[in-house]
């Protein structure tokens, strides 16, 4: 997962129990990343309800359109970025072999993930946790993301501020789906992918597996979190 230009700083333009989109400003030129973003470009902002965070990923399903649901026990967060601790397809057999993959993640065999330049991922930590959080699709709109604790019937509560779309805080260059059997007792390994189709166009769905069922997520950029969180 790769980015091109520089996210949205933090920047504080309301109290800070008010968490809303209006809350974060563009600011500045190209970076690779939020992490690398100079100390200066930061003194220049009140970012005070924050604080930025080595940039991570949120694996989320929802319509495109969906502005709130009731399925974040179904989303998952790498807070480390999965591409550069990602293996080749071509290193499958080493990785399958030892388990392990040279990051230090552990390879399952029965619900594994691929990224859209065919990098074998590791899992997201699952459950998403509950929390504010705030992504960007690395596009128009940055907003707030709430995430709630579980109920009791185990459903968790996700809403985006001032109206923004899961759509609007995709990070469409960044792809991925989980593949499992297509039946029971099946064989699905990531040597039934092909190399040749990917890498996967920005927004478009990530390629079958033969023998695989697939499920694709959207990929939201996590850039900031309350200061108070831990």
């Amino acid at each position: 997962m790769q980015r091109n230009r520089l996210l949205d700083l933090l920047r504080r333009t309301e109290p800070a129990e008010a968490l809303t989109r209006r809350s974060f400003i563009a600011h500045g030129a190209a970076a690779a990343a939020v992490a690398t973003v100079p100390a200066a470009a930061w003194a220049a902002v009140d970012y005070s309800p924050f604080k930025r965070v080595p940039t991570q990923y949120i694996a989320a399903l929802a319509e495109p359109k969906a502005k709130s649901g009731n399925n974040a026990e179904t989303w998952g967060l790498w807070r480390q970025d999965p591409g550069p601790r990602g293996v080749r397809l071509s290193s499958y057999e080493r990785l399958a072999s030892a388990g392990v993959a040279p990051a230090g993640w552990k390879f399952d065999r029965s619900s594994w993930w691929l990224e859209e330049h065919g990098l074998i991922m590791e899992t997201p930590e699952f459950p998403m946790p509950a929390g504010t959080f705030a992504v960007t699709g690395d596009r128009e709109t940055t907003s707030v993301l709430t995430v709630h604790p579980k109920r009791a019937d185990g459903k968790q509560r996700w809403e985006l501020a001032d109206g923004a779309t899961l759509y609007d805080v995709t990070h469409l260059r960044c792809r991925s789906a989980v593949y499992t059997p297509a039946q029971a007792g099946g064989s699905c390994t990531p040597t039934q992918a092909r190399q040749s189709d990917f890498p996967v166009e920005p927004g478009a769905a990530m390629p079958p597996v033969t023998g695989c069922a697939k499920q694709d997520y959207q990929v939201l950029i996590v850039i900031g979190i309350p200061k108070n969180a831990v």
